[in-house]
Order: structure tokens, then C-alpha cells, then sequence
């Protein structure tokens, strides 16, 4: 549920982009460029938020109108290691924010904070991640909420895909880049497992808007459209003009899916419309072939 100004919106004196190195921290920074928004983009090689007198290095870069967005993240986080890591650099945040409060502050977590079987999942639903970087969000978030003295706004994005996506995760980004090559796209199971997928344009341009209505609350971000998994390859196949093989392979675990009701993000922006699967999709296609765009 989020608190925003829905009739006023305005944008933020700068946006402060924590992680605009990575793929999802890249996309909002060149939204916010897109939309005349003033851009500092920080990466670990301007503030490693592991390393001794980050906390002061990062608040020396802050202003008070400042908008931060804190997407830096050791993601996935597979193990205990990785998670402790994520949760010193959230501290080292909440820190630089102690000594140099801002105007806002945005949080990109995951979907991964909710309990596998909360379907239809909401904004409502029971925080219960079964996974390592499902507690890191969580923990993050929790952490975020009680110690960090600025208005906050916490964001959940389901599945993303894009062409920029420096990981191989099972779904459209492994799907398109195995296509591309003609080699075969293996399932897990059939692929039955229906999820919510998201083009990385939407969680940029949604972040902008939580950004310019200056929101509070947390907001799930994902279509309110699942589909399986196997009708993502051959989506992908289908557009890449390739005679690429989908294969199944004899299931290991149970076939679950997770569905979203977007009422909230209907009720706080109702003329925001998410990217259709195939649209989104036909864009990294392009990318790939050197089409404009």
C-alpha cells in the first residue's frame, strides 16, 4: 500500500541511484535521465558499502533534497556469507543516512520476501521467504523500516527480464540467449510452473513515479499476468525465427505457481499500464539483431 500525492506530482531535486552499475539499478538511472531528472549513479567502484568508512564516503556524496534509490545488492544470495554481506551493506546505508538525512528513499527488494504458497500473492501477504535471498530482502526491508529516519518506499518486482540482464537465470533472459544460438532450451519438468514476468522498462518507469509522487508504503511490482514457463520458450522461439528444441526433463519438485492482484498499483497510479509479455519480449529481439529502437 503506498502514501503518495497523487496530484501533485513533482520530480525529485536529484536522484541518487545506490547500485547504477547493475542491471537493475542501470535501467532506473537512465529512466530518471530520461525524464530530466538531475542523476548521480553510484557503483562499487565509487563506494564499496563492504569496505571500512563507507557509511562516511556515501554520506559525503548526499544532499538533504536528495531521492535515493538503494538497489546495490550481492544478488542472488545464495549462502549465509552472501546474506551477511547484503546486511552490512544495508547498514552502511543507514548510516551514511544518519549522518546525512535526504528527501526520500526508495528500496528495490523481491517478490522472494512472500511465503511460496501465498496465492493470489498482495501487498497484504505474509512475509515468509523460503530462500537466502528471500531473508536478505526481508531482513533488509525490517532493518530499513525501524532504522532509516527518512520517508521510505519499499518496492517487491516479481521475475525481470531484458536484454541487459548480466545473469542466466532459468526463465525468458536464459530462454532468449540460448535461442539466439539455436542450442536447445531445457525445462524443469514441462515447464508448468506459471510466474509473473516483468520487463525491466516498467520497474524503472514505476520507480520514477513512486520517486515524483514522492510515495511511502510498499508496493508489489508484477502484471497481474502469469504464464508458464513453457509458454515463455516458446514465446522466445517463436520471435527468435529460429527451429531451436524445447525440451522437458523428468520433474525433481512440485509444481508451484505464484499469482499477483494488482489492485494497489491500479488504485496508485491508474494510468500506468505494464509492458505485454510478447512486446516486451520482441524488444530485447531487437536489441539482439541490432534493430532500433
Amino acid at each position: 500500500m503506498l502514501d503518495h500525492q497523487p496530484n501533485s506530482p513533482q520530480q525529485p531535486a536529484r536522484g541518487v541511484i545506490v547500485g547504477a552499475g547493475g542491471f537493475v539499478g542501470g535501467a532506473i538511472a537512465q529512466q530518471l535521465r530520461g525524464d530530466k531528472v538531475p542523476v548521480l549513479g553510484i557503483t562499487r567502484k565509487d563506494v564499496d558499502l563492504l569496505q571500512e568508512g563507507a557509511a562516511t564516503k556515501l554520506a559525503g556524496l548526499l544532499r538533504a533534497d536528495d531521492a535515493v534509490v538503494f538497489v546495490s545488492a550481492i544478488a542472488p544470495a545464495r549462502n549465509s556469507a552472501a546474506l551477511m554481506q547484503n546486511l552490512v551493506m544495508a547498514e552502511q546505508l543507514i548510516a551514511a543516512l544518519a549522518a546525512q538525512p535526504v528527501a526520500h528513499l526508495v528500496y528495490i527488494s523481491s517478490d522472494a520476501v512472500y511465503a511460496d504458497d501465498a496465492n493470489p500473492v498482495t501487498e497484504r501477504s505474509c512475509r515468509q521467504p523460503s530462500s537466502m535471498h528471500g531473508m536478505m530482502h526481508a531482513a533488509r526491508e525490517l532493518m530499513l523500516k525501524a532504522e532509516a529516519k527518512v520517508p521510505l518506499a519499499i518496492l517487491r518486482p516479481s521475475l525481470l527480464y531484458g536484454a541487459r540482464d548480466p545473469h542466466n537465470g532459468y526463465g525468458p533472459n536464459r530462454f532468449r540467449r540460448l535461442a539466439q544460438k539455436g542450442e536447445p532450451i531445457t525445462l524443469f519438468g514441462e515447464g508448468e510452473e506459471q510466474r509473473d514476468h516483468v520487463d525491466i522498462a516498467d520497474v524503472a518507469r514505476l520507480t520514477s513515479l513512486v520517486l515524483a509522487h514522492r510515495c511511502r508504503g510498499e508496493l508489489n511490482v508484477a502484471t497481474g499476468t502469469s504464464v508458464s514457463f513453457r509458454e515463455v520458450a516458446e514465446l522466445v522461439v517463436q520471435l527468435s525465427g529460429k527451429s531451436v528444441e524445447i525440451r522437458g526433463t523428468p520433474r525433481q519438485n512440485p509444481i508451484t505457481h505464484r499469482h499477483f492482484e494488482i489492485t494497489e498499483c491500479l488504485k496508485a497510479f491508474p494510468q500506468f499500464r505494464y509492458t505485454p509479455l510478447r512486446e516486451g519480449l520482441e524488444r530485447p529481439a531487437r536489441e539482439q539483431a541490432g534493430a532500433p529502437q
